[in-house]
């Protein structure tokens, strides 16, 4: 019984852990070019820091089938963009506002963040 108990807690730290307090790295745009690979449910990196002052493009690869990462929206910056399976897409992205972006699939359960920064810090 006891066994049962501390795997329960176990789990719901876990829980807690992934969904409120992990925190993806940060990856920032090379040469204002970011690649993001969408597969197993994700985008990695799922968190980009760029600079608020430059044109930027996201080459997204999808290597996953699933119907759910066959598009990519960026509801605040009016994008939305379909992604073939295994052939990179390229968005181009105006320079934005500091702030930070959501990114997301169709139904919201593949999410990054573009992190705006005046200066790219």
């Amino acid at each position: 019984m006891m066994i049962i108990n501390l795997l329960g807690v176990a789990l719901i730290v876990m829980i807690v852990w992934w969904f409120w307090l992990y925190k993806p790295q940060v990856v920032s745009a090379d040469n204002n070019t970011v690649t993001i690979v969408v597969d197993n449910g994700t985008y990695e990196p799922s968190r980009i820091q760029l600079a608020a002052s430059q044109d930027t493009t996201l080459r997204f690869v999808r290597k996953d089938a699933s119907p759910c990462a066959a598009t990519v929206v960026f509801s605040d910056i009016d994008i939305s963009e379909e992604l073939p399976l295994n052939k990179p897409k390229d968005i181009s992205l105006p320079p934005l506002p500091s702030g930070e972006y959501l990114f997301s699939c169709q139904m919201q359960m593949y999410r990054g963040t573009l992190i705006v920064n005046r200066n790219g810090e």
